[in-house]
């Protein structure tokens, strides 16, 4: 029996509707294609793209975020996400979720977990804060999913973690990954990338891309940092590094690649809105990510035709054939691995990219709207079983 996809009222309680970032474009996606498709949607957030705000389909309660803070503002998310959340559900539409950021049900998209990572321990403010939240958030889960009655997961290692260690019911977990924005992460080619790297004033050298923010441990680039620092003392290594990522910690890592000499060697941007650009202009992207739900950022970097050395137990690198095992990272730790997997590419790297090619073909070939497409039937069966 083909499940039902009739529009209906839909509310998405999210901290963000927009562009940049990995859950906040894919959740503005969803929000995209139900306002397309027929749906009247009530959003409760913190900040939604302007190309909602001017469809006539869509309702913004706007939650404030004191002092720019999500460990402050999520509360109040949580609490006008329960009113909205109560009222559609009891108008007969369905409301979803993401993780702890509000204890309402049915539906739960989870784009990270907070049980699967616990940040490291050091002796600063910004560190005491963040392991406060992170302790807030883990109850908060525990909290949200007992109440969802359907829980979708990015990524295959996303529902493991959910069903073994957070007691989601495997018939409730469901797997739907990212799509991509196939017009704007198009193929690379050598005629654009030179021309990218020209308008850029890049020097015309090998360069890979670091996406993320600077100061988030999870991301890595203190790895990533460490191996290219040991690279570049090798005559032989002449590839450059830039890092796309805003943050407080930009600038204190600029000082340090000053210090290290490497400031001709590694470029940090800062927070750039043209990452698609910026990729074309590279050959490859690097990600020694600690825990990464899934890493939208790789997925992007794939679709332009980029090899991206990822961490194995990142959800994207579920994605990744057999033949492409060289390209994940086993410890994100290892400054030694990650350093021999980059002049493992660097002594091959047409060969290389062009292994690359059918993954690339086969992720540029899942769009957003494709990624919705897989989650509106799941809602629509939860709220047929809950009209029984």
């Amino acid at each position: 029996m083909q499940r039902s996809t009739a529009p209906c009222e839909v509310a998405i309680v999210a901290g963000d509707l927009v562009k940049t970032g990995g859950m906040d474009r894919a959740n503005y996606a969803l929000a995209d294609y139900l306002t397309r498709s027929g749906h009247s949607l009530s959003v409760v957030a913190h900040r939604v793209s302007s190309e909602l705000l001017e469809r006539p389909a869509v309702r913004f309660h706007r939650v404030p975020k004191p002092l720019h803070s999500y460990l402050l503002g999520e509360p109040l998310l949580d609490g006008r996400g329960r009113m909205v959340a109560r009222s559609v559900n009891g108008r007969g539409g369905i409301a979803l979720v993401n993780g702890g950021n509000c204890v309402a049900g049915p539906v739960n998209w989870v784009h990270y977990v907070h049980a699967a990572y616990r940040p490291r321990r050091a002796a600063n403010r910004r560190a005491l804060v963040r392991s406060a939240y992170h302790h807030i958030a883990r109850r908060r889960e525990l909290a949200a999913f007992a109440r969802a009655r359907l829980v979708i997961a990015n990524s295959a290692a996303t529902r493991r973690v959910l069903v073994e260690r957070l007691g989601v019911k495997p018939d409730a977990a469901v797997v739907v990954y990212y799509g991509i924005d196939a017009a704007q992460f198009a193929s690379r080619t050598p005629g654009r990338a030179a021309e990218v790297r020209q308008e850029l004033g890049w020097p015309e050298r090998p360069t890979w891309a670091f996406v993320g923010a600077l100061g988030d441990e999870r991301k890595g680039f203190d790895t990533l940092f460490d191996a290219w620092r040991a690279l570049c003392k090798k005559p032989s290594w002449d590839a450059n590094l830039v890092a796309i990522g805003g943050g407080s910690d930009v600038e204190v890592w600029r000082a340090r690649a000053r210090a290290e000499g490497l400031g001709d060697r590694v470029q940090l941007l800062g927070f750039r809105g043209d990452v698609h650009r910026l990729l074309a202009a590279c050959d490859g992207l690097v990600a020694p990510t600690r825990y990464e739900a899934f890493g939208l950022g790789v997925a992007e970097a794939l679709a332009v035709g980029l090899p991206a050395i990822v961490s194995a137990d990142a959800g994207v690198a579920e994605l990744y054939p057999s033949d492409l095992g060289s390209l994940l990272l086993g410890d994100p730790e290892s400054a030694s691995e990650l350093a021999r997997k980059l002049e493992a590419w660097r002594e091959a790297p047409a060969e290389r990219t062009r292994l690359v090619e059918g993954l690339s073909e086969r992720v540029r070939g899942r769009t957003w709207d494709h990624m919705a497409e897989d989650i509106v039937p799941f809602m629509a069966e939860r709220i047929e079983s809950h009209a029984r």
